[in-house]
């Protein structure tokens, strides 16, 4: 079955007569549990839920292994780092990864004993630090650069020394590329972004290829209390049908956008996996099937950059990714990343190229002539 279809049929109920396509959202904190509450398949509401075990069984079915939703992508982060690393292990990280993620390793487990080693992500930097780590933290493509690892390498490397592997699956989500297939013990998401791509909700997910690890992933969950509210998961498993479709467009639209981009005598350091140009494009079209929608570039200056946005039309000043509204932002005005003060994380909406590519170019012509 293709993943056009898998996305529309994921986790949806038998057919029953009579009964909706999409079974409603449960609003409930305790259950009716009388006697042995092992007879009861939902007990209290910071447990289970049968809205999210509909989303889990979805995201299991296209993830290829367990899976289990959280509040948010850092939720799921904080999770993986929680069951798996103690004082005096060591975790292998890349230096460019999202700076939420980088930040919680550095002021929290560095600070409980945990050994923090950061490679960057181009060139699989992160094999020369994998002696005697517990764990190599991917993410592929970066946020907010864009550079690509080789998953598949990198995992072979880090089984021959016993280290477990986790992905930041975030920008080309599991139908984009998929982390599991290619051996890693963990692929880990922010499902606010593309994944259900309507800016309308904040949520997460671990997939793990190996049950035991994914009850532990789902006791941290309920230990630390990192549920997700049973309505963001219900319009997550709504918006997840379009999936295929809505990234098909976006990757297309960035694609476009991308080839216009490297035309304009403004812009440099052009950064999309999707084109052929890309110094990452070859591991890329190796390991994804979608580029994702995320595009990074740099203006001349931060009054270039920030003159840009402001007279875009059809670009939405915002931070995330992966709406179906094109949206953008200079990187730099939050800290924390590596990136210069022109620098732009151009997210790809579905609106029609033609006109996102107008808007571009208006606004690239206009901020020429104020210079």
């Amino acid at each position: 079955m293709k993943i056009g279809t898998r996305v529309i049929r994921a986790g949806l109920s038998p057919t029953t007569q009579g009964e909706p396509f999409h079974t409603g959202v449960t609003f409930a904190g305790p259950y009716h549990t009388a006697g042995d509450p092992a007879s009861s398949p939902y007990t209290y509401g910071r447990y289970h839920n049968p809205t999210w075990t509909k989303f889990e069984q979805a995201l299991s079915e296209l993830e290829g292994g367990t899976a289990v939703s959280f509040a948010s992508g850092m939720a799921a982060v904080a999770a993986v780092l929680g069951t798996t690393l103690q004082a005096g292990d060591v975790i292998v990280m890349p230096s460019d990864s999202y700076f939420a993620a980088r930040l919680m390793v550095e002021d929290f487990f560095a600070k409980m004993g945990v050994e923090v080693r950061k490679a960057a992500t181009a060139g699989n930097k992160q094999l020369q630090h994998l002696d005697g780590a517990k764990l190599l933290w991917l993410e592929t493509p970066s946020n907010p650069g864009l550079e690509v690892c080789d998953i598949a390498t990198l995992v072979k490397a880090a089984k021959e020394k016993g280290v477990l592997v986790a992905v930041d699956n975030t920008t080309p989500t599991v139908i984009g590329q998929n982390p599991l297939a290619l051996g890693v013990d963990f692929s880990v998401a922010s499902d606010t972004k593309a994944l259900t791509g309507h800016s309308d909700l904040i949520l997460g997910h671990v997939a793990v290829r190996d049950p035991a690890w994914g009850e532990q992933i789902r006791s941290w969950r309920t230990q630390m209390g990192a549920i997700p509210g049973p309505m963001e998961v219900w319009l997550a498993h709504r918006s997840l049908s379009t999936l295929e479709m809505r990234l098909e467009r976006q990757c297309r639209n960035a694609l476009i956008i991308a080839e216009y981009l490297a035309s304009c005598p403004d812009v440099t350091s052009l950064r999309y996996p999707g084109l052929v140009s890309d110094p990452a494009h070859e591991i890329a079209a190796r390991q994804m099937q979608f580029y994702g929608p995320v595009i990074s570039f740099v203006l001349p200056s931060r009054e270039h950059a920030e003159g840009f946005l402001q007279a875009c039309n059809l670009v939405i000043e915002a931070t995330s990714f992966g709406s179906i509204h094109t949206t953008a932002e200079r990187r730099a005005r939050w800290g924390g990343d590596l990136v210069p003060e022109g620098f732009i994380r151009f997210s790809v909406g579905c609106e029609d190229s033609d006109d996102l590519v107008a808007d571009i170019q208006q606004a690239m012509d206009k901020v020429r002539q104020s210079a």
